[in-house]
């Protein structure tokens, strides 16, 4: 395998809500580089269980199939991605409760963690990658360049998420929302292993009050990018 520690990376880790997908794909783009959607791994690992009819007890044949995931996230206009698994855009797929429930039992599994941490090592390739997660700073890539935490308050998070799910058509309960959040954020930074904390060295911004233009170009004055 080739050395691929001078390639440069940009993390961005954050809480769900804190508006990390959509700022990782923004950056890709202006950027030109690849972009890692490192939650939607466990979803893709999980589809890839259901489409060839694995066993679920079968962990050998699930680490194998999420070390050779065949996966492309490709940034679209406005900060969305498309994603392809097998050169199959399967965005739908991805979000269907079936596959949410195979990826809460392949992500229990410690030969799956380990292999997509492998994985995910490898998307780091020429010119470049931002990687969007949680741990993508401490974990993934601890010698990233730039590493960027964002975030924002639990209220707001829970906004943008009720907004999200009432444009699908789905009811939400703006109460219930935040309080998820709020008990989902005191899991995460207590967790033993890879909780949810800026990395050291980590530019933070609190997009709270920011638009998302705000947030970009942030971040693009702490690598010292000019936009053209």
């Amino acid at each position: 395998m080739s050395d691929t520690s001078t390639i440069p990376v940009i993390t961005v880790d954050g809480p769900s809500g804190s508006g990390k997908g959509t700022i990782s794909q923004i950056l890709a783009t202006k950027l030109g580089y690849h972009l890692l959607d490192s939650g939607a791994l466990y979803r893709l690992t999980a589809l890839s269980v259901i489409k060839n009819n694995l066993d679920i007890d079968d962990v050998d044949a699930i680490s194998k199939a999420a070390l050779e995931l065949d996966v492309v996230f490709e940034p679209q206009a406005e900060g969305e991605q498309k994603v392809l698994l097998n050169g199959e855009d399967v965005g739908v797929q991805l979000r269907l409760d079936e596959t949410s429930a195979m990826a809460s039992k392949v992500a229990a599994i410690p030969q799956v963690r380990e292999a997509l941490l492998i994985r995910q090592k490898q998307f780091r390739q020429a010119p470049g990658l931002v990687a969007d997660g949680r741990d993508m700073g401490t974990v993934v890539f601890p010698d990233a360049e730039h590493k960027v935490f964002l975030t924002a308050s639990p209220e707001i998070r829970a906004e943008r998420r009720h907004k999200q799910l009432i444009e699908k058509g789905v009811n939400a309960n703006i109460r219930h929302l935040l309080k998820s959040i709020i008990d989902r954020d005191e899991r995460d930074r207590t967790r033993t292993v890879a909780p949810l904390v800026p990395a050291e060295g980590a530019f933070v911004v609190d997009s709270s009050d920011l638009s998302i233009d705000e947030v970009v170009q942030q971040i693009l004055d702490f690598i010292g990018v000019s936009e053209a």
